[in-house]
């Protein structure tokens, strides 16, 4: 999960995951929670948590994932339109031609780029089963999207489209969920990254 304190001081949670009680208080020791935000087809998991733990937070999915989890009572649909109380701070795009229907913010006041399944990011993993999944994937100590996974771009030239835009965008670090954030030549470690593409 990424949190985001608006310029307002509110929070955004992208990409929820539990909420400790230890979570909370630091969450809540910082700002109130206010938005929550499902980045794409698949980081929805802990967002009915989320949502319970802070029942006036707006949430926000794409329509695919509005259809998928019917549960859920998403309050805003995510697009590449802002919503008005943070339009100052993150600019969105999707990244179209992915059955992941992912969402990616830049946040211009730190150069950062937030990112879920953009990239992965591991330098390796402790655990024997997902390191030798790394290693099949061509992931183990690179920046970039596994083999297998890749499957889910099943439109690359739109997917490379989108990709275009979100170089434009002027960041010097990358967060992403899966991995070690990217601090260091951060453009040419994600161009690197999706080179296959």
């Amino acid at each position: 999960m990424t949190v985001v304190r608006l310029s307002s001081g509110k929070l955004l949670l992208h990409s929820p995951i539990p909420i400790t009680e230890q979570l909370k208080a630091e969450l809540d020791s910082i700002g109130v929670v206010a938005h929550i935000l499902c980045p794409n087809n698949y980081h929805h998991l802990y967002a009915e948590q989320a949502l319970a733990t802070y029942p006036d937070a707006r949430l926000y999915g794409s329509k695919k994932l509005q259809k998928k989890r019917k549960d859920l009572p998403f309050t805003e649909t995510l697009t590449d339109i802002p919503h008005v109380d943070w339009k100052e701070d993150l600019i969105p795009l999707t990244i179209n031609g992915s059955l992941m229907y992912e969402t990616v913010f830049f946040h211009p006041t730190s150069k950062t780029l937030i990112t879920s399944d953009i990239v992965e990011n591991f330098k390796t993993s402790p655990h024997w089963l997902t390191r030798n999944w790394l290693k099949l994937g061509g992931c183990h100590g690179h920046t970039t999207w596994h083999r297998v996974l890749r499957l889910v771009y099943i439109n690359r030239w739109s997917a490379r489209k989108s990709i275009k835009r979100m170089f434009e965008f002027p960041f010097e670090t990358v967060v992403l969920a899966h991995g070690d954030i990217i601090t260091d030549n951060a453009k040419k470690s994600l161009s690197d990254g999706l080179r296959w593409l």
